[in-house]
């Protein structure tokens, strides 16, 4: 049968080597897509790049060879410094991988003193036959037909919405049809690929950390390993690899490189990325010279939390979060008397107070306004380019003769 052909395929790959060189020249082809950069990549661009590629790696070992065990699904959060699609580092991703959402789960915990999750089942093209073929011939052409970094969400239960009991204990059943008991019910579909939980913390420092488990509803016990799934894995990895790559370039040199400076709201962009319908978030792209500062200022529309981040050209968060810096959020954030956020991006602190984020040595980058459960549109954005020189000697009156850039669109 057609489908014992297509395993049997797939484990004679895997077994010849075969799978495995397929899997290392995608990697090869990822890596070298940074020289179409030319000389618009410096040297910090370039080695972050192929860093950035190692953690692609990374992430696609841990989502589909070490999580994607249909008996024994887990949620486990994304790799350390894994921060693709502007990553929040307020917000934990809980991930389920599934090979398809032919059978029913239980999601079991305890919401800790998390102020608010969502959960999220996702669905992608994904070829029943991945592991029996070879890919890296096809290169970024071969996306269009499985590219694992264009997730679609297909269903979404907000923490708001589940049923807790006093120690805040909670069960959430994740099937394709509701339960006839009336528990708590998260919807996926017959071509869901996962289910990712957003986990968003106001202060993690002051917060005591969810726990979650997922399991499957039939009693399934684990089993040992079958060479078609590792055939299917590596191919899966390699395309999330070459995916992932093709989305940074894409969206820099296709898009948001067009308009630096400016960010700009785009539910369709947002939510082509595996977003969910509770927030609003808005991308652009940002640059300065070394000696040179950007002033941005805005006031945030009524919502549960927004984070203001500053990223690299790979969308990646800058070194220095790990110091607390690269970013500014609703609950630490210095305000003007108004109630407005001002954020200077500059290698030093010019003492013009507000929130002061250092680009940690990058000219240009990626940065990001999201802002969760709001109450309205999102806020225009304000931004000033200039001198460092000139804010530090004349303070704010410095920006009375700079011409703004006004935006914060929403796109759709």
């Amino acid at each position: 049968m057609p489908g014992k052909r297509m395993t049997d395929k797939a484990a004679q790959r895997l077994l010849s080597g075969r799978a495995w060189d397929d899997f290392c020249e995608q990697v090869r082809l990822a890596g070298h897509m940074v020289d179409r950069f030319g000389d618009s990549a410096d040297a910090l661009d370039r080695a972050e790049w192929y860093r950035f590629v190692t953690r692609l790696m990374r992430n696609g070992f841990e989502r589909f060879m070490e999580n994607c065990e249909p008996e024994r699904p887990r949620l486990r959060d994304a790799p350390w410094r894994q921060g693709i699609n502007f990553q929040s580092p307020d917000q934990d991703h809980l991930l389920a991988e599934f090979v398809d959402g032919s059978h029913d789960y239980r999601i079991t915990g305890n919401r800790g003193t998390l102020p608010y999750f969502v959960m999220a089942a996702w669905s992608a093209g994904q070829p029943a036959d991945i592991g029996a073929r070879d890919w890296a011939p096809r290169g970024v052409e071969g996306l269009a037909e499985f590219d694992p970094a264009m997730l679609r969400t297909t269903g979404f239960l907000q923490s708001d919405a589940i049923r807790f009991d006093a120690e805040g204990n909670f069960e959430v059943i994740a099937s394709r049809e509701k339960p006839a008991d009336g528990k708590d019910w998260l919807p996926i579909t017959p071509d869901c690929v996962g289910i990712l939980v957003r986990a968003v913390y106001h202060r993690r420092e002051q917060t005591r950390a969810p726990v979650m488990r997922i399991e499957r509803m039939d009693g399934a016990l684990p089993r040992p390993l079958r060479p078609d799934e590792v055939s299917a894995g590596l191919a899966k990895s390699a395309q999330m690899v070459l995916g992932y790559a093709e989305l940074v370039r894409s969206w820099w040199q296709d898009n948001l490189g067009a308009r630096p400076n400016r960010i700009r709201f785009s539910r369709a962009v947002y939510l082509s990325n595996g977003g969910v319908p509770d927030r609003h978030h808005g991308f652009g792209t940002w640059e300065r010279a070394g000696d040179e500062a950007l002033v941005l200022s805005f006031l945030p529309t009524p919502c549960d939390y927004w984070i203001f981040q500053l990223c690299n050209i790979w969308q990646e968060n800058l070194d220095n979060y790990e110091d607390g810096d690269g970013y500014v959020q609703k609950y630490t954030a210095a305000y003007e008397p108004d109630g407005s956020v001002r954020i200077v991006v500059a290698e030093e602190d010019p003492g013009t107070g507000g929130n002061w984020i250092r680009p940690f040595g990058h000219v240009h980058g990626g940065m990001s306004l999201r802002l969760i459960k709001t109450a309205g549109e999102p806020p225009a954005v304000t931004l000033h380019r200039l001198p460092l020189a000139r804010l530090r000697e004349q303070g704010l009156a410095a920006l009375d003769g700079v011409e703004p850039i006004i935006s914060g669109e929403v796109e759709d």
